[in-house]
């Protein structure tokens, strides 16, 4: 089914003519300047053109493939495949098409005669037929494949087999054809003789031929055959039997010897081997002769096999073997070759031989036979193959000399024998072992002694003493092991206690080793720390030396002092017990907390207590401050006194002022004087009287007339003097810090009558001075 669609569109105008053409698809769209003069037939046929010429391309919707009669048929059923394309192509278009088609993937174009033709026959379709088929349809540069499809063929035919001979001799050929009439593919045929598999062969052809030599008897001989189907395997049924029989081939051979099948050593055996036939194929008989897989002799046809000085070992199974053509025949005869004298033997004595001691090595036969006397038998003794005596006996003193690999030969009646090797080889007494240590050795840690000898054969047996008490004992058998013993020490001079015996020959080979020397390692102990000067008595501004030192411990020893927060100060290496460390011009921030540690090559590491380290101020330091405080208390005094001077001036200037009274009618004034503590400051007022009287005043007048303060003293003292004319300007006044005293005087005739108005504004403008300064 097709289908098509075309577009087309004119433009005129004045000067030119435009023609559009275009297809559904892949159509060309051209543009063409027509000149006014042109005609309209022109103008149709030149679009005409046009549009076949670039418009002629199609697209290839789907592609299917049919098979036809259907998808599983019968064998010599007559299929074909059909490859139908949908294409969609302009109207009146013509397209190119072509067509492959492929079987399991493998093109099948040599077998299609006609590309454009849309179907591939398969005639009288077989077996090797079934497969996966698809198509390509290919138009202009476009192509497309169909869906697998899958074609099966069943039914095999069953074969024919043929021979060119039912009857023949031993070692006849007989040729076999096995034919699968009308099969292709790859076949695999198969020939057999019931369940015994003849032969197998994998062949394109619809036949196989084979050409089998068979073995007497009879065969019952048919084929069959197969094709492998991709994942199947299509086999046949079996074709008929064909019955062969084989006649059997005489040429069995006869096997004799002489004298006997049992002689003895030194004899000779006479072997012959003969096969009775007709003397026409007689030329084409091999015989010969074998003894276990040595071929003795190939021309037993002609003449016998002599065995001359027959020896032990020379008994056994022997076999005359006859071959004609293919076809071998064999007969069998064992034959018993007894000794003359036994294999010789070494011994040697003793078994075991150190160097410088005495050995023997002698030849024995255990056997002799009855033919021979013991005098009849010659003995030669070797040496790494080099002759050393004619007997059967030889001694020697053990050492590199003498030591090799032995051989003894014995020869009688004209037979050699020869022993197996003696290996001699003269032990080595140890030598005086060396005692030494495996790593450090510390005090109250275990440790490893070694022993060893440099020379000496093995096994060696070593033993630990310690003040001539044996330890432990242990034995040494290979070269890779070593005399190893555990030991423990308490002191260093103990290590000297240790020997090392050994020995590979029981007391006449001991040795003794030298005492162990080692270096000994003792664990630091507890370390001390001093702190000079005593820590109490440390100031600023001087320096501090921290000494770390052990009791015990071997050399070198690294000290570590730790100073606060646990921090490491100081660390050094020392070759004596103790270290020091000096702090320099220490300050109070080195106040604290002191400890130290000590190691040394046992791995062991010992802390000190810890020292509280307490730095004080200078002396200077301390002068200054006691002096800055009692500076301080004495400005701190003086501020209290002004203040308080100030603060009672103001107030006996306000009594004077507010609570004097008028001055009395009689001739004598009254002086109020304040005073505080020990120290009295009379404030006095004048009379007329001369005379002057010092008086106590009881306390309840003084309450009238004065303030006191806590401390203030609880005596009163009144002065009272003569007047006598006084300056008013002579009345001194406070002016910064000293003091001033004010005298109030009332003389005779002055009014009694006071102002108090102006005394209390006069009291209030004093109040308002400034205060005294200590």
């Amino acid at each position: 089914m097709h289908s098509s669609s075309f577009q087309s569109q004119f433009t005129l105008s004045h000067n030119e003519t435009h023609i559009h053409t275009h297809t559904g698809q892949k159509c060309l769209a051209m543009q063409v300047k027509i000149q006014p003069s042109l005609r309209m037939g022109t103008i149709l046929l030149l679009f005409l053109v046009t549009s076949e010429e670039a418009c002629a391309e199609g697209f290839i919707k789907s592609v299917t493939l049919i098979i036809q009669p259907r998808n599983e048929v019968q064998r010599s059923t007559n299929v074909s495949l059909k490859c139908q394309a949908e294409v969609s192509k302009t109207a009146g278009s013509h397209l190119n098409y072509k067509y492959k088609f492929y079987k399991d993937d493998l093109s099948l174009s040599t077998n299609q005669t006609n590309p454009t033709d849309s179907l591939y026959s398969i005639p009288d379709a077989r077996v090797s037929h079934s497969g996966k088929y698809k198509c390509v349809v290919f138009i202009e540069k476009q192509n497309k494949t169909s869906s697998v499809e899958d074609l099966t063929v069943k039914g095999l035919l069953a074969p024919v087999l043929t021979v060119d001979k039912l009857r023949l001799t031993e070692g006849d050929g007989v040729t076999a054809v096995c034919t699968a009439e009308g099969e292709t593919g790859v076949l695999m045929f198969f020939f057999r003789d019931g369940p015994k598999e003849l032969s197998r062969m994998k062949t394109t052809s619809h036949k196989d031929e084979q050409k089998f030599t068979l073995d007497k008897g009879t065969v019952n001989m048919f084929c069959y055959y197969s094709i492998n189907l991709d994942s199947t395997i299509e086999r046949s049924s079996n074709s008929n039997v064909i019955k062969i029989d084989i006649e059997e081939l005489g040429i069995t051979p006869d096997i004799t010897v002489m004298p006997s099948t049992i002689v003895t050593e030194g004899d000779n055996i006479t072997f012959s081997c003969s096969v009775k036939m007709t003397p026409q194929r007689h030329s084409e008989l091999k015989i010969m002769i074998s003894h276990g897989s040595t071929t003795l002799s190939s021309n037993m046809t002609h003449e016998d096999y002599t065995m001359k000085f027959a020896k032990a070992n020379d008994s056994g199974e022997y076999e005359c073997i006859s071959r004609l053509g293919s076809v071998h025949k064999s007969s069998s005869l064992n034959i018993t070759v007894k000794e003359i004298f036994s294999i010789p033997f070494l011994s040697r004595d003793p078994a075991e031989v150190f160097e410088g001691e005495h050995f023997t090595i002698g030849c024995h036969i255990s056997n002799i036979s009855s033919r021979i006397q013991t005098e009849d038998i010659k003995y030669s003794i070797f040496r790494d193959e080099t002759f050393v005596i004619n007997d059967n006996r030889y001694s020697g003193t053990a050492g590199k000399a003498t030591n090799g690999k032995y051989v003894c030969k014995a020869e009688a009646n004209r037979i050699t024998k020869e022993s197996s090797v003696l290996l001699l080889g003269a032990k080595v007494l140890v030598s005086k072992p060396e005692i030494t240590v495996d790593g450090p050795v510390i005090v109250d840690k275990p440790f490893w002694i070694r022993c060893h000898s440099e020379n000496g054969s093995l096994p060696i047996n070593y033993t630990l003493k310690r003040k001539n008490s044996i330890l432990n004992s242990t034995k040494v058998s290979h070269f890779q092991e070593e005399a190893r013993f555990l030991a423990l020490i308490s002191t260093p001079s103990d290590i000297r206690s240790y020997l090392c015996e050994a020995e590979n020959n029981g007391q006449v080979s001991i040795k003794m080793s030298e005492r162990l020397h080692a270096t000994v390692i003792v664990p630091v102990g507890k370390p001390l720390l001093t702190v000079l000067p005593v820590p109490e008595n440390i100031e600023e501004g001087n320096n501090v030396t921290l000494i770390c030192g052990v009791a015990k411990g071997s050399p070198p020893i690294r000290f570590r002092f730790y100073g606060s927060n646990h921090t490491a100060i100081h660390t050094t290496t020392v070759e004596s017990n103790s270290s020091s460390f000096v702090l320099s011009t220490v300050k109070r921030k080195n106040s604290g907390n002191y400890y130290c540690e000590a190691f040394n090559m046992a791995d062991m590491s010992s802390r000190s207590d810890i020292v509280k380290v307490e730095v004080s101020l200078a002396m200077w330091k301390k002068a200054l401050i006691a002096v800055f405080c009692m500076l301080l208390v004495a400005l701190l005094v003086l501020f209290i006194v002004m203040r308080y001077k100030a603060k009672r001036g103001k107030i006996e200037m306000a009594a004077k002022l507010s609570v004097k009274p008028a001055s009395p009618k009689s001739e004598y004034s009254l002086t109020l004087s304040l005073t505080h503590g020990p120290h009295y400051n009379a404030h006095t007022v004048e009379v007329h009287n001369k005379e002057s009287v010092w008086s106590e005043r009881p306390r309840d007048e003084a309450d009238q007339y004065s303030l006191q303060s806590p401390n203030e003293g609880d005596v009163d003292y009144t002065e009272v003097v003569h007047p006598q004319t006084v300056d008013p300007t002579q009345i001194p006044l406070r002016k910064g810090t000293e003091t001033v005293y004010s005298e109030l005087q009332t003389s005779q005739g002055a009014p009694e009558n006071i102002n108090h108005q102006s005394l209390l504004e006069y009291a209030d403008l004093n109040r308002d001075l400034p205060e005294p300064v200590d």
